[in-house]
């Protein structure tokens, strides 16, 4: 996304922060959240990132622990021509990926326990994949510190109960009540901001860095396969429910009206009509994390676990 649109969405969550200021604490609130806003936003620049990361229990892995995730990584991002992010393992069920940081030179994509276990390993190099082309297109950024301040406007929504007595309340008992209705949508209404073409076109680049949009499709589907698994860390900070591949709450509630994602299968018929388009021998990744130009074989069972 561009400066601009960053800029656009981080006022939008400072007037959010200050609204909500306002309504407990009248104008004193509000300048008390615009200067809390402030600091944040100042704060999540540069650890939004480490934030998420440590929310998600990530545990940083290198060549020793993680060798075959490591390299296939180093080599989608020699092809993409960007540095080579740190990569992180989550522990947890439920096949996802997300990636965070401020800008490619400090960038980090995660993968969970679940993805690795569950899907072929052709289908793990298209996600990283897309995780890599939303810290090319600079994405990260917004989406990180809008997990990070969405977050808090939901924390501030949680204290209505106890300042909302305030005599410099303007609005009394309405402004309390409203506060506390906002802010747990506050989340979910962030997310919605994020445009859903940025996952359209973060697809399309993977299926370019890889060479092969199948393998993202079919990485897609196997993991709308295994949506139902609980992802219980996600359930408890659903302001970070956009930054990942697939939505990770359960259920996808309120899939209709709050969708962070689209569909699933729109976007698996999307990568299908971009690899009928394409000629042969497409770039791609062998199983040693190697670059070369000769096809593999499409994905069929899972090989998992792997390093």
């Amino acid at each position: 996304m561009s400066t601009l649109r960053t800029a656009m969405l981080l006022a939008a969550l400072t007037a959010l922060f200050m609204g909500v200021g306002f309504m407990l604490g009248g104008t004193g609130g509000a300048l008390i959240a615009l200067v809390i806003a402030a600091a944040m936003n100042l704060f999540s620049f540069w650890n939004a990132d480490k934030m998420v990361l440590r929310m998600h229990n990530a545990r940083e892995v290198d060549e020793r622990s993680a060798p075959q995730l490591v390299a296939m990584v180093r080599q989608l991002a020699d092809h993409a021509q960007m540095p080579m992010p740190k990569v992180y393992i989550i522990n947890a069920p439920q096949p996802n990926a997300f990636a965070t940081g401020r800008n490619p030179e400090n960038a980090a994509v995660a993968a969970t326990t679940g993805l690795l276990e569950n899907l072929t390993q052709e289908e793990v190099v298209g996600v990283m994949a897309h995780e890599l082309a939303h810290i090319k297109h600079r994405d990260t950024l917004t989406m990180t510190i809008t997990a990070t301040l969405a977050g808090a406007i939901s924390m501030l929504g949680n204290f209505a109960l106890f300042f909302g007595n305030n005599r410099n309340n303007p609005l009394g008992i309405v402004g309390v009540l409203v506060a506390m209705l906002v802010a747990p949508f506050a989340a979910m209404l962030v997310q919605m901001a994020i445009s859903r073409t940025r996952e359209y076109e973060a697809d399309r680049l993977a299926a370019e860095i890889c060479g092969r949009p199948d393998w993202l499709a079919s990485a897609l589907a196997r993991i709308g396969g295994l949506g139902s698994v609980r992802y219980e860390t996600a359930e408890r900070n659903p302001a970070t429910a956009h930054l990942f591949i697939s939505n990770p709450l359960s259920g996808q509630r309120f899939a209709g009206l709050f969708s962070t994602h689209p569909p699933m299968n729109e976007r698996i018929a999307r990568l299908n009509a971009l690899g009928q388009s394409w000629g042969d021998d497409p770039f791609v990744i062998d199983r040693a994390g190697r670059g070369g130009s000769s096809a593999l074989q499409a994905p069929s069972k899972p090989e998992g676990p792997w390093g």
